[in-house]
């Protein structure tokens, strides 16, 4: 925000970013597969998902009131974070009354594999909800930083309103064009980027596909050099079918 504006109140406009991060890996069995799945189940568990949230709250300048997280069976991971500023206020009895003004920082993983080639993908959804001046979007660096991100889907929605002194109401306390403003410009030379946006309802979108495939990269215990070059050829290709059709969201080929 340029300034703080004078506002009539509290500063009540709820604003909520969902974000999603896609992984692809080839594993060139379904032994490698299900070791893929179980390595980053173990790298990103349900005690590291919630050092990584800590951290998001501690930004957007909230306070930890709750964290519940959990690990699943077979694979995946959830936590969730309930925030809020101010100090706590006991009162009579056994309630407590807080001035809340943020709200929650949620993140569920997803790894899977795909039945019939050799890819693995591990996808990772995360809500940051605040309520009042700060914007979840100054997260996004940190949170693209944290994860190994081959494809991201990004939704900002400002909601409610607020009023001035004079009682105008307002809905939208910042100026945003897209969600990529909040990008650092070197992380968005490595992607195409795509706005779908709806101004008029304070809506954003923007989804991202990573340009270059460094193959060792993508491999999981496998070396390249291993692999004869059509073999090498014939893997990027899957790979790179299997990013577009995520990041289009449809079956194209």
């Amino acid at each position: 925000m340029d300034g703080k504006m004078k506002l009539y109140g509290f500063n009540n406009l709820t604003k909520s970013l969902s974000f999603n991060i896609y992984d692809v890996c080839y594993a060139k069995t379904q032994r490698e597969q299900k070791d893929y799945i179980s390595y980053i189940d173990e790298q990103y568990n349900s005690d590291r998902l919630t050092k990584i949230l800590t951290h998001v709250t501690e930004m957007i300048g909230a306070k930890v009131l709750n964290i519940s997280k959990q690990d699943y069976e077979p694979q995946g991971a959830s936590v969730t974070i309930l925030v809020a500023e101010g100090s706590m206020i006991p009162v009579e009895g056994d309630t407590v009354v807080a001035h809340l003004d943020k709200s929650h920082v949620t993140v569920h993983t997803y790894p899977e594999y795909h039945p019939d080639t050799c890819l693995a993908t591990f996808r990772v959804d995360i809500d940051v909800a605040t309520c009042g001046e700060i914007t979840p979007l100054s997260t996004l660096d940190y949170l693209i930083g944290s994860f190994d991100s081959d494809i991201i889907t990004m939704d900002y929605r400002v909601r409610g309103f607020t009023r001035d002194v004079a009682g105008k109401k307002l809905f939208m306390d910042h100026k945003i064009t897209s969600i990529q403003d909040y990008i650092d410009t070197e992380t968005l030379q490595r992607y195409d980027a795509v706005d779908i946006n709806v101004y008029q309802a304070n809506l954003f979108h923007t989804k991202m596909l990573i340009k270059e495939i460094d193959l060792q990269n993508y491999l999981f215990n496998t070396d390249v050099y291993e692999l004869p070059p059509k073999t090498r050829l014939a893997i990027t290709d899957s790979l790179r079918k299997e990013m577009i059709e995520v990041f289009s969201g449809s079956n194209i080929y």
